[in-house]
């Protein structure tokens, strides 16, 4: 990573960002976000917590989540005020197996993340106006496509603050607000998600570290929950 970004640059992004936030709360809307508690998510958390701490912060303890990434959560929830939301899926991990009694994240990923991230989430979804996502387009083919608001399943409309912004300046925005690290990333993990579908770095942009030797790059959420998505 070369070349040090200003501050003041980043602080205008990142308040243009809370400006928009502030504009959907004016309107009426209601707005929520999800997160998966990466070093890369906490730049968004940041500045939804200077919009408002009661916005609420949604992610689907799996059963396979890593415990770093659970007490990460926790500890954001404490140091910026969050209301961080744990859900739960339907299914018991216990009963997410196939016909041959394997875990369906080794024979069926996809319909393991249907019952884990997409099926979870529905009801949010059902009960709000935005949902503020914080894909990046430098992270994958499917995310590089998207829009900065973009309609959702469900009547939502997805908002993509940090869709521009890459990984120099999201270190950048973390070390100014003194954001911390998660620390699995220590590690040589760039993406984490659930234990048993996350490995180290690999090749190419960061996802590629997910689902390693499938053809799958995304749970869902982004795919799934899009307006026209399958």
């Amino acid at each position: 990573m070369t070349g040090i970004l200003d501050k003041k640059d980043l602080e205008a992004k990142a308040d243009a960002i809370v400006k928009r936030i502030h504009t959907y709360l004016d309107a009426g809307k209601k707005v929520f976000t999800t997160s998966s508690f990466q070093s890369q998510s906490l730049p968004l958390l940041h500045m939804i917590s200077r919009v408002d701490r009661n916005i609420p912060v949604y992610y689907t303890n799996t059963g396979f989540l890593f415990p770093q990434t659970v007490r990460l959560a926790d500890q954001l929830k404490q140091d910026l005020g969050l209301n961080v939301i744990a859900l739960r899926p339907e299914t018991p991990k216990i009963k997410q197996l196939d016909a041959a009694g394997r875990f369906l994240y080794a024979s069926d990923p996809d319909h393991c993340c249907y019952l884990n991230k997409v099926q979870p989430l529905e009801p949010i979804l059902m009960e709000h106006d935005i949902w503020i996502n914080g894909v990046r387009a430098d992270q994958s083919s499917v995310r590089a496509a998207m829009a900065e608001e973009e309609p959702a399943t469900h009547n939502t409309m997805r908002y993509h603050p940090m869709l521009n912004w890459d990984s120099k300046m999201v270190y950048y925005y973390r070390k100014y607000h003194e954001l911390p690290e998660h620390p699995l990333e220590a590690q040589g993990y760039q993406s984490i998600g659930c234990e048993p579908c996350t490995s180290k770095a690999g090749e190419g942009n960061e996802r590629n570290s997910r689902w390693f030797g499938m053809n799958k790059t995304e749970c869902g959420l982004n795919t799934t929950l899009v307006a026209g998505g399958n």
